[in-house]
């Protein structure tokens, strides 16, 4: 009897030191391949950094915090107090993030200064056979501050929240494409230039042509990928109300060979016109909004052909190519 209970206890020694030793290991190639990132030249692949890298955890999950975080990509750069990522080591393809804020963005080609604030910021992640089945992201008491000359509120959110959704019935497994819906809100919205408080927005929009790997996406060209893809983008829904006007609109865009933007967008709206004037001059104005009717509302459809923008049939300006 003494033997089996010491033969038991060694069995479970060796399991807690197997499992441990597993968790170091993966926690080490993490770390080896986040700091990697540091190497990106941040044009081809951005770029992050770390003033210090912590991974912890132990010995269920895998939780990676960076502070001071520096984000470049070409001309811009992002810094942030701290990011944090989690995921179970039992549910790796689940992941969960948070970061501090607030975040500075700045421009090196346009010269371009501002900060992004906010009280919760959190995102997840899942994937199914590599394919992106859910994205969120979720932030509170959200402020865009131009930071370029003084401080100016450039808009603010009490709440908003982003998220993508695999859509199965439109994969293609044999061509290696999937598709996303899309779904946005943001409440409480004020955008001080446009003279916009207290604002509802809601989007509800699906794309097609997607990689189904994950992996993949930026190994290539992104654009002229997606339109070799046979991509699409259909706004099914674009809601803003707020106290006095409103605006809706939907539509369908692609790009063509040559990277122009093609596809129709309808407009319907009631005193964003009024809004807009001191903005923009006419007969712009009525050109994108279009004529009111007798019950008041402004109703049109813009059409993209071949580099042109026309408003029905009327050419309004011309497109440069995507890519």
């Amino acid at each position: 009897m003494k033997n089996r209970i010491i033969a038991l206890g060694a069995v479970i020694l060796l399991v807690i030191a197997a499992i441990g030793g597993a968790w170091y290991y993966f926690a080490g190639q993490l770390r080896q391949q986040i700091e990697l990132l540091a190497l990106n030249d941040g044009e081809t692949a951005p770029s992050l950094t770390c003033a210090s890298l912590g991974i912890g955890g132990f010995p269920f999950a895998f939780d990676v915090d960076c502070t001071d975080a520096v984000i470049v990509s070409g001309d811009v750069m992002v810094e942030v107090p701290g990011l944090r990522a989690s995921a179970m080591v039992y549910e790796l393809n689940h992941f969960l993030a948070s970061a501090k804020g607030p975040a500075e963005i700045s421009d090196a080609f346009t010269g371009q200064r501002s900060a992004l604030a906010w009280t919760n910021l959190e995102g997840s992640l899942r994937l199914t056979d590599n394919r992106i089945a859910r994205l969120s992201l979720i932030g509170d008491e959200l402020a865009w501050n131009d930071l370029l000359v003084g401080d100016t509120l450039l808009g603010r959110a009490g709440h908003a929240e982003l998220h993508l959704l695999d859509m199965p019935e439109a994969h293609k497994p044999d061509l290696g494409l999937s598709a996303l819906a899309l779904y946005m809100r943001a409440d409480a919205l004020e955008l001080p230039v446009a003279q916009i408080t207290n604002a509802a927005l809601e989007t509800e929009a699906e794309v097609t042509g997607i990689p189904d790997d994950y992996s993949t996406i930026g190994l290539t060209p992104i654009l002229p990928t997606w339109q070799q893809a046979g991509g699409e983008l259909k706004i099914v829904s674009l809601k803003m109300t707020d106290a006095n006007a409103d605006l809706n609109a939907s539509g369908n865009l692609a790009l063509g060979p040559t990277g122009l933007v093609d596809g129709t967008i309808k407009i319907d709206s009631k005193g964003v016109a009024e809004r807009i004037g001191p903005m923009i001059e006419e007969p712009f104005r009525t050109l994108v909004l279009g004529v009111p009717g007798a019950d008041g509302r402004h109703t049109n459809q813009l059409n993209f052909r071949a580099g042109t923008l026309s408003s029905g049939l009327l050419p309004i300006t011309t497109l440069p190519p995507l890519f």
